[in-house]
């Protein structure tokens, strides 16, 4: 409970000044229809009701406001409020308005960050459940097909457990993936940082994924050819997931005899920029903003045909932020995206290929 109590006389101060002149005026009416208008009596008796007038309306204000105002501090300070200040109780009315204003200005932002809170959980939750769940019954309604007899046939049996298989092997694949986020984001993933050709990793990408952009007739190319390597400092592994998923994502949603492009570029003296650019199908204005949320997917359909765990891109930008780095995102729909990624430079940025 607050002790310390601020006084204020104003409103003490008008109205005792109203009240004695009142008074003085019935005083001086009465006095000059009964006897000898004398001024000195009028005015001592002006300043004495003033006076008490004051004492007993600032004594009774403050008894009035103290006892019920401060409840209102009390049940403030029990919800944990920091942006009312219960250390000084006042009873300037102005000054109570401006900071109970300013306390439910607050408790509205924190309810409505809540209520956002609460719908990207109930999202999240939805997002998780359809996405194990379509595993799961697959890998459930085939083992229960074999229970039912179809075992005795070979064949079957053979291409039903090859099918379970791949269900069982998403689910690793998605449980994997939110492992990895939880410990980004917790920080227990520990980095291993080290100097690295950037080049070269982006050219083993390519060379991984080669047969996948095969299938789409996506060409993955520099965007000129690089006769010197560019060293940088970071986790080699897993900025080759990090390259991965961005290429992946844009052979996923890319034009089908498309082309995926890959530039790296001096940013500043300590710095490079790695853009991966496609001329795909691109992101809509609004959903922008989203695209790293965990399992947020842009096309709900189409993308979910492609696989994935729908955490790519949420994996991309906690491991990048693990490094202090950031991503960008540009994008027009029907002309293509492109992201874009810092890196710290290594010492050895001169150093020719093959060195």
């Amino acid at each position: 409970m607050s002790k310390t109590f601020k006084r204020s006389y104003k409103f003490s101060f008008k109205t005792s000044f109203l009240i004695s002149i009142f008074l003085t005026l019935i005083v001086s009416v009465f006095l000059f229809f009964t006897s000898e208008f004398i001024l000195w009596p009028i005015l001592g008796f002006a300043v004495i009701s003033y006076i008490f007038s004051f004492l007993i309306i600032q004594y009774r204000v403050e008894h009035f406001i103290y006892k019920r105002i401060q409840n209102i501090y009390d049940n403030v300070s029990l919800l944990d409020a920091t942006t009312l200040n219960p250390s000084q109780i006042t009873t300037d009315m102005a000054t109570l308005t401006k900071e109970v204003e300013k306390f439910a200005e607050g408790k509205k932002l924190e309810i409505e960050t809540l209520k956002i809170r609460e719908t990207y959980r109930k999202e999240f939750m939805g997002n998780v459940s359809h996405e194990l769940k379509t595993p799961l019954f697959t890998v459930q309604g085939y083992i229960l097909t074999l229970l039912d007899g179809a075992m005795k046939d070979k064949t079957v049996r053979k291409k039903y457990l090859q099918r379970a298989s791949k269900g069982v092997e998403r689910l690793i694949y998605i449980v994997k993936d939110l492992d990895m986020i939880t410990k980004l984001e917790t920080g227990d993933l520990h980095l291993n940082k080290e100097n690295f050709d950037i080049v070269e990793l982006i050219q083993n990408v390519f060379d991984l994924l080669e047969m996948k952009a095969a299938k789409r007739n996506i060409t993955l190319s520099f965007d000129t050819e690089y006769e010197a390597s560019i060293w940088v400092n970071a986790d080699m592994d897993r900025l080759q997931q990090v390259l991965s998923n961005l290429v992946v994502n844009s052979i996923k949603y890319g034009k089908k005899g498309g082309t995926t492009e890959v530039s790296v570029e001096n940013l500043i003296k300590n710095k490079v920029i790695v853009r991966v650019s496609d001329n795909g199908e691109g992101i809509s204005k609004a959903n922008i903003p989203r695209i790293f949320e965990r399992f947020f997917r842009v096309d709900k359909s189409g993308s979910r045909k492609e696989g994935g765990s729908g955490l790519g891109l949420s994996i991309v930008k906690h491991i990048l932020e693990a490094h202090n780095e950031k991503i960008y995102v540009e994008s027009v729909y029907g002309v293509g995206s492109e992201f874009s990624f810092t890196l710290e430079k290594s010492k050895n940025s001169a150093k020719p290929i093959g060195a």
